[in-house]
């Protein structure tokens, strides 16, 4: 399983092809709306989750340069090893990043960009022996390993376990009662799931968040006219039973929801109404009135919305994109050249659009209140396969990207990039293939992100029950 393909109905698509009633009833599902809190400027946060759906082979998007390590990273990676004059190096570090990654480089420079090191799925702190003893059905080591499916409910939930049901965006949402659910661009996602309801989807730039045929610039129509009285009289309060008036408040607050963002939604490049800073910084993938790449255009959305959180209204919003195609088992490379092919240009897409991101939330002044991060499926294997490509790992490195961020450094332990050494969990020859156990976990990275965005430490045990195995290395302590 990767990213859920397009064509799956989401809330949006019900709001544009059935439109009143129907549609609306669709946003159901996110639960009555919490009274929204005063924006205060100095107080607003919001986390902005990338996931890179199909497992991100992270460890050709950051490589060691020194001598040593690169040498035995070479020596592993065989045909999909990037040469080290081909890498840009981070001053300051020992590492590299992907040739395909140049727009990011003036955020590590700033400060604002930070790998995360051999992060994953784990239920607690597990050496190679330990794993080697445990088994795989022990509860010391997360459930299927190497699956799409397990490993994505895993990172999204903060869970090891494959029956993890909720996501920990959501659970933050719950526990922090934050105005909104969390609001995604990428689709419905477990991340955005909750006790209590589901995320809001919303279309991308240009598009439309309204009940066809009920907008108030649809009401010059007599009937139109009619079937909004008729809408507000089948929803208005005071229904018979109390399910009735929880389905209908759900309703109303639906309505309301729509009303206030269908404008903000609707705008699009080259409009008016949207901040020049968001023009400016996302020029580059601009395409007449769209965007150059998907995930462009999602982080272009939210991007208007944290521009607009008056008008969104709550002071903690909690966002989710995706990008797929990372499943690289073939063509990860073109023609022997490890600096080109699929995985070059998913990297592009991600870097140019994070970049493009992150100039925004400066040029707003709003650099230090919002932090961006990337989550995927897993690592991949550093041996590649016959099909000019590699296959699934565990541990992987991952992205933040903000003001608040400590950049300009890494953060967690590197595997040592040796086949069967004491990171690989290969024993046997055929084993050895650089699926290397992670060294931080989930819960770790996202605990860290929490403290920032004003969680309190029993809200995080609540977001986290897994949290507590990692006994007092709570924080990986990439956030200021």
């Amino acid at each position: 399983m990767t990213r859920p393909h397009p064509a799956q109905i989401r809330r949006r698509d019900w709001l544009r092809l059935f439109g009143g009633a129907a549609g609306l009833a669709a946003l159901g599902g996110i639960g009555t709306l919490a009274a929204p809190r005063t924006v205060q400027a100095a107080d607003y946060r919001a986390l902005v989750c990338i996931h890179l759906f199909g497992g991100n082979d992270s460890f050709n998007m950051l490589v060691p340069t020194d001598g040593t390590r690169h040498g035995q990273y070479f020596a592993a990676r065989g045909e999909l090893a990037l040469p080290q004059a081909a890498l840009l190096p981070l001053a300051g570090s020992q590492y590299g990043f992907h040739p395909a990654m140049q727009s990011l480089l003036p955020a590590w420079s700033a400060k604002r960009l930070a790998p995360v090191l051999n992060v994953g799925p784990l239920a607690a702190p597990l050496t190679k022996d330990q794993y080697l003893a445990a088994g795989a059905n022990s509860p010391l080591v997360p459930d299927n390993l190497f699956s799409h499916s397990d490993q994505q409910r895993a990172w999204e939930g903060a869970s090891s376990s494959s029956l993890a049901r909720t996501g920990w965006g959501a659970r933050t949402a719950e526990a922090l009662a934050t105005t909104y659910p969390v609001i995604s661009l990428g689709g419905n996602s477990r991340f955005s799931t909750g006790d209590t309801g589901f995320g809001l989807v919303l279309p991308g730039p240009g598009g439309q968040f309204a009940a066809s045929g009920l907008r108030p610039e649809d009401m010059s129509w007599v009937a139109n006219q009619k079937r909004k009285a008729a809408v507000d009289a089948l929803y208005a309060p005071g229904q018979a039973s109390q399910l009735g008036e929880v389905f209908a408040a759900m309703q109303r607050d639906a309505f309301t929801m729509s009303d206030r963002l269908a404008g903000l939604v609707a705008s699009k490049p080259g409009d008016p109404s949207v901040p020049a800073a968001i023009d400016a910084a996302f020029a580059p993938l601009i395409e007449g009135t769209g965007l150059a790449t998907d995930l462009a255009g999602q982080l272009y959305q939210i991007a208007k919305l944290i521009a607009g959180r008056q008008q969104v209204q709550g002071d903690r919003h909690i966002y989710f994109a995706g990008i797929g195609g990372f499943d690289t088992h073939a063509g990860q490379i073109d023609n022997g050249d490890s600096t080109q092919g699929l995985h070059a240009g998913l990297l592009a897409e991600v870097a140019d659009a994070m970049a493009a991101f992150d100039n925004a939330m400066q040029g707003l002044g709003l650099g230090q209140q919002v932090t961006a991060f990337t989550q995927s499926d897993f690592g991949r294997t550093f041996v590649p396969n016959n099909s000019h490509g590699s296959d699934h790992g565990w541990g992987g490195i991952q992205l933040i990207c903000g003001g608040a961020v400590q950049g300009g450094t890494t953060y967690g332990t590197y595997p040592t990039p040796v086949l069967g050494g004491p990171d690989d969990v290969g024993v046997q020859a055929w084993e050895m293939q650089g699926r290397w156990i992670p060294t931080a976990s989930v819960d770790q990275y996202a605990s860290t992100l929490l403290s920032w965005f004003g969680a309190t430490g029993a809200q995080i045990d609540t977001i986290l029950p897994g949290l507590a195995a990692f006994g007092t290395k709570r924080s990986l302590g990439f956030m200021a």
